[in-house]
């Protein structure tokens, strides 16, 4: 029997499709501008191939649409907060949700009822949006991430994982009384999609009940960690994704999700712990920033679509063909010899901005400059991971991380095989005239989360 590596095949087939055109180089230049080089300012009519992220830019499927026809519009007590609920308990394992308008919602409120002035607040690398929220509620965050994660060469399996060297050093210099949680990303966005590992979570969750410090899952892309646990962890190869999420799950004290990644649906999210008082106090909270806590901002259909795409976000074939479509860029890029964050992220494909355009100082910024010419090259919208979206320290400095990245993310069930390859051949494209290509400089910047907004020129 031939040891080669078979096909996939998408486990859907299309019912519906929306047209998409191909803008001309002028057009794409004078968009471009307009824009202030950011992508996150182009119009989405002027974009070909949307990469720009994978957050609420899912296709649904019939069967969530079919859920959305089922919506109880009720101000108070609709239907569908109990079915998510019970999803969210049957999957996840919390005793208590609040439901929220989208993972930043949950981030606001964990940060208020936690974070008090002065605290420390550790995690596998930061997050723009969990950051912004801890720093606001007074905290200062920590990295303890392993070093492999600021590598991107480094083919470490599992580099989300957190040092635990570097938390306890973290807990022997402020005292554990000033460290209210831990915030654990699964899989770590920053680092290239890179999960971490249920050995490492379990001896996190140890050292932090020892200490008294809870652990918060950001379990936005949980499903994607989980299938990694299975691919890659001894042990959990005969086990189903369900069963990986759940026991991932069960090492924390609480979970913000932001709905539009891994389940499936364009807007939503959700607060889920397991310690009454915290949860007392979030839907307290919930009212003032979402609305009533069985809706917490949504409409009672985003919550039945919701509860529907826990259920198909769970099963097999569609996770091994969700993250089958990025290995198969990721895998492309590699042979072409373009440099790339690896092992192969869950969500996206990371180009290293350094190495692909290394005539660039930092703050030439190379990951934005990269981002910009890819979608001069061909219509394709990506993002800069990099300093800009790291912002500024306290002090007013450039926060400088060590990687520069730009993301292809990869919405679900949306692109084809063939969107895959015009993506490839135009990394390509671009990487052999890479030399030629100036930097940016930075004319307008936002006060916060600069990403989304900052505006620049060319260098030349």
């Amino acid at each position: 029997m031939s040891s080669k590596k078979r096909s996939w095949a998408e486990p859907y087939k299309i019912k519906s499709v929306e047209l998409i055109k191909m803008t001309t180089l002028e057009q794409r230049k004078a968009a471009l501008a307009e824009a202030g080089y950011n992508t996150f300012l182009l119009k989405s009519e002027d974009v070909y191939i949307d990469l720009l992220t994978d957050s609420g830019t899912n296709a649904m499927s019939d069967y969530q649409w079919a859920g959305m026809m089922l919506g109880d519009e009720a101000y108070a007590g609709s239907k569908n907060y109990y079915n998510l609920e019970k999803a969210v308990q049957k999957y996840y394992g919390y005793k208590y949700l609040v439901p929220t308008h989208q993972g930043r919602g949950a981030e606001n409120l964990i940060s208020r009822v936690l974070i008090k002035p002065g605290d420390f607040v550790p995690g596998n690398m930061y997050f723009t949006t969990t950051r912004a929220h801890q720093e606001l509620a007074g905290g200062t965050f920590v990295d303890v991430i392993i070093d492999e994660a600021h590598d991107p060469s480094s083919l470490h399996p599992f580099k989300g994982n957190v040092d635990l060297n570097k938390l306890q050093a973290l807990i022997d210099k402020v005292g554990a009384k000033k460290i209210p949680y831990i915030t654990i990303g699964a899989t770590v966005n920053l680092a290239g999609g890179q999960p971490i590992s249920l050995e490492n979570l379990r001896a996190v969750r140890a050292l932090c009940l020892k200490h008294g410090i809870k652990v918060v899952l950001d379990a936005t892309r949980a499903m994607e960690n989980a299938y990694f646990i299975q691919q890659r962890e001894k042990g959990y190869a005969d086990k189903s994704l369900a069963e990986i999420l759940f026991e991932t799950c069960s090492y924390s004290d609480a979970a913000t999700m932001s709905g539009k990644k891994d389940l499936l649906v364009n807007i939503g999210g959700f607060l889920a712990v397991n310690d009454w008082d915290i949860f007392e106090e979030a839907r307290n909270l919930v009212v003032l920033f979402e609305g009533l806590h069985t809706y917490g901002g949504l409409a009672g259909r985003d919550m039945e679509a919701m509860a529907r795409g826990i259920e198909e976000a769970i099963q097999q074939d569609h996770m091994q063909a969700r993250i089958g479509q990025v290995e198969y860029v990721g895998e492309k890029l590699i042979e072409l010899g373009i440099p790339i964050v690896r092992p192969i992220g869950g969500h996206a494909v990371f180009l290293d901005a350094k190495a692909f355009l290394p005539q660039l100082k930092q703050l030439e910024f190379p990951a934005q400059t990269l981002a910009a010419e890819l979608y001069l090259e061909s219509g394709i919208r990506s993002m800069e991971r990099g300093v800009v979206s790291a912002g500024r320290n306290k002090a007013g400095e450039h926060n400088m991380p060590k990687l520069e990245l730009v993301r292809l993310t990869f919405p679900r069930r949306v692109y084809t095989q063939a969107h895959c390859d015009v993506l490839v051949e135009s990394v390509e494209s671009l990487y052999s005239r890479r030399h030629e290509i100036h930097g940016l400089k930075m004319i307008y910047e936002p006060k916060y989360l600069r990403f989304f907004q900052a505006r620049f020129e060319p260098l030349k």
